[in-house]
């Protein structure tokens, strides 16, 4: 069978002319927005004329604001949001989503100190809204920053299916930033692909990460900072659009500058 291909966009941060114009130029079966997409008006506006294909995962600067909120998951591409779930393609191949971040108030228990199988803070966004104060709650769910944070049942959700890609905001392990985690999701779900957005770097190459791949059992890649990846016949890979940060040149955050952030969430 012949698939049409599928955009992978890495991080818009309110920039979509790039992800248009790749679009009308290779007729993707779907464009999946990787998180941090920040529209400057709701999303199927400023993608209106490819909204049709558009899936999407919220980051964690896509609940910044309640108006980032407005935008993305109160838009009328509400049901493109992927997080959490496996969505069916015309053409069979199923997607699965995880977007957000890791955030500490949640998975690292306090008096814990990251001890090794202690159980969440919380673990669900319902649960979470329960213990927020009613004058600091968005909605029905606790503070609004939180719409933008991964809970424990948003993995128990997806391990009990079965999907061909996962699409993350957060790396899995292959990254020196990434998550293990991701990667028994990966497994659990059987994909052959998982594609991440958020560290705004595009840090493989066939070549480098064969070896990584055979011993992870799937493909693990990175979309850059406003790049563009796309998935070609049958699970080939191919650059269309550069990130703005990819490359030799491209800067690194340092390790102790990850570890601060991951403890208040505010990743790049």
């Amino acid at each position: 069978m012949t698939f049409r291909p599928i955009l992978l966009c890495g991080d818009p941060h309110g920039q979509f002319i790039h992800i248009l114009e790749a679009t009308s130029k290779i007729d993707p079966i779907a464009v999946i927005l990787l998180g941090d997409m920040e529209p400057d008006a709701p999303l199927e506006t400023v993608l209106a004329p490819v909204a049709e294909r558009v899936w999407w995962i919220p980051g964690n600067h896509d609940s910044d604001r309640i108006v980032d909120i407005e935008r993305t998951w109160q838009s009328r591409l509400a049901d493109r949001n992927l997080h959490g779930r496996v969505v069916k393609l015309e053409d069979g191949r199923r997607i699965a989503g995880l977007g957000n971040v890791f955030r500490g108030s949640v998975w690292l228990p306090k008096g814990a100190g990251g001890t090794a199988g202690a159980p969440p803070s919380f673990s669900s966004m319902r649960q979470h809204a329960r213990s927020t104060p009613r004058q600091d709650r968005y909605g029905d769910g606790p503070h609004f920053k939180h719409w933008g944070t991964i809970y424990p049942e948003d993995f128990e959700r997806l391990k009990r299916q079965r999907a061909d890609i996962l699409v993350t905001h957060e790396a899995s392990g292959y990254h020196p930033y990434g998550f293990p985690v991701l990667d028994d999701l990966a497994r659990a779900l059987g994909v052959s692909l998982l594609a991440h957005g958020h560290l705004h770097d595009a840090r493989w190459r066939f070549e480098d990460q064969l070896q990584v791949w055979r011993s992870q059992g799937f493909k693990s890649v990175g979309v850059g900072l406003r790049g563009i990846t796309a998935i070609i016949g049958d699970g080939e890979l191919e650059v269309v659009v550069p990130g703005e940060l990819d490359g030799p040149s491209a800067a690194r955050m340092s390790r102790a500058t990850v570890a601060a952030q991951f403890v208040e969430g505010a990743k790049p």
